[in-house]
């Protein structure tokens, strides 16, 4: 039983170490993000496309206050992505 409560105090981390841990997850986890987007700019164009859009409602639902600047880009943004799609059909995500 001692050992076993040693075994447990040694894998016990500080929390230093706990954070260091969760920083190296989180940069991992943006690099596999970032290098999937960087090899499929379709994915990348509906992802931001994505991420204007929902700009919007956060903001008339109360949930994530903005400035009309912020929300008029992300309509502008979203607007010039969509253009992109349909002129390059190529650069449309396919869902099947």
């Amino acid at each position: 039983m001692e050992q076993v409560a040693h075994d447990r105090a040694k894998r016990k981390k500080s929390p230093s170490q706990e954070l260091l841990e969760e920083t190296e997850w989180l940069q991992s986890f943006l690099l596999l993000l970032f290098r999937s987007l960087r090899k499929h700019p379709p994915l990348f164009l509906d992802t931001v496309k994505n991420l204007c859009d929902i700009l919007n409602p956060l903001h008339q639902l109360g949930i994530y206050k903005s400035n009309p600047g912020v929300i008029g880009l992300g309509g502008l943004v979203s607007s010039i992505v969509g253009i992109i799609t349909v002129a390059c059909p190529h650069m449309k995500l396919n869902t099947h």
